[in-house]
């Protein structure tokens, strides 16, 4: 009766809910394990707990990762999964990341990797060329999607999935779509990028990324606003001003022509396939709607522009009034 109680009898206690995780670190062990359990408070009775994985030799056995816990398992049941391995995989997900920085952090939150030991990658240019791409670019090699992973994923191992789904993702199809802008797979990223914080409206992107396509190839400055406000840091800016466009930095598009030497984001699978496909036109220009809906009115011609620009202004002003 006695080894039937410690072995078979409900141990697992989650107060107000059904299931729960359990986070084993890498690189624990029987202690660690212990304490994690203790400052969870999940178990009756932990001295069973502990006589079970004695006889079970789980203090041996650890293995690290994430484990779905449900009320009412028996030390049996606990024991067998935590010596199993059989962990829960966690969904990694990320889209609207700004800079390198922002990215560690935002998959060091999903994953057991730190964001140091991930940053300390992006920013390594050694480490980056095995991949094709050197740290000032090195977010580029993300894809923003949702992905499977095991929680217990080192730094290492992650970059190593996430070039493959790079790899993946720049299929047959869009590489020759690539070779047709003339632009590399980084520069069409880059424009991507620029196309990202011009719009959320992805039925546009295409005729935005044809405006910056037209200014590339008649050598124009790019003069894209979201670089200035890159440029700068400051993203409490709304409106970029003549003040703003005199900042000496290579993101400045005003100042250089060209495309600037890295994203000014991580773009999304709707930029980057808007310019992979964007849209063949006569516009050099565009600017917000005066509606303020959003959305952008193109212009061939700089009076045009400028006369769609005024539009726009006023309707700004009477919001201020």
């Amino acid at each position: 009766m006695f080894l039937y109680q410690y072995l078979f009898k409900p141990n697992v206690i989650l107060k107000n809910r059904s299931y729960d995780y359990l986070n084993i670190p890498t690189g624990s062990g029987f202690d660690e394990v212990k304490k994690i359990i203790k400052e969870k408070k999940i178990l009756k009775n932990t001295v069973s707990f502990e006589w079970t994985a004695h006889q079970k030799q789980y203090e041996s056995k650890v293995r690290p990762g994430k484990y779905r816990i449900t009320d009412g398992m028996s030390n049996n049941a606990l024991i067998n999964l935590l010596r199993s391995g059989r962990q829960e995989p966690v969904k990694v997900t990320f889209q609207n990341i700004r800079n390198r920085e922002e990215f560690a952090g935002k998959i060091s939150r999903q994953i057991e990797a730190d964001s140091i030991s991930i940053l300390y990658l992006l920013r390594d240019d050694k480490y980056m060329d095995q991949y094709g791409i050197n740290a000032l670019n090195s977010i580029l090699l993300f894809i923003p999607n949702t992905y499977e992973f095991y929680w217990n994923t080192s730094a290492e191992i992650f970059f190593k999935r996430m070039a493959r789904e790079n790899n993946k993702f720049w299929n047959e199809d869009r590489k020759e779509k690539c070779q047709r802008t003339g632009l590399s797979r980084q520069q069409v990223a880059i424009l991507a990028s620029i196309v990202e914080k011009e719009t959320s409206r992805d039925k546009e992107k295409p005729l935005i990324a044809g405006v910056y396509m037209n200014r590339l190839r008649k050598g124009w400055p790019l003069q894209a606003d979201p670089t200035i406000i890159f440029a700068w840091n400051d993203y409490s800016i709304k409106r970029v001003l003549h003040k703003h466009i005199r900042i000496i930095s290579p993101y400045n598009t005003y100042a250089h022509s060209g495309l600037p030497p890295g994203p000014i984001c991580l773009p999304s699978i709707a930029s980057i396939d808007a310019v992979l496909n964007f849209e063949h036109h006569d516009y050099m220009y565009f600017c917000a709607k005066d509606d303020l809906s959003g959305y952008h009115v193109f212009a061939e011609t700089l009076p045009e522009h400028n006369r769609n620009a005024k539009k726009y202004q006023s309707a700004i002003k009477k919001l201020d009034l």
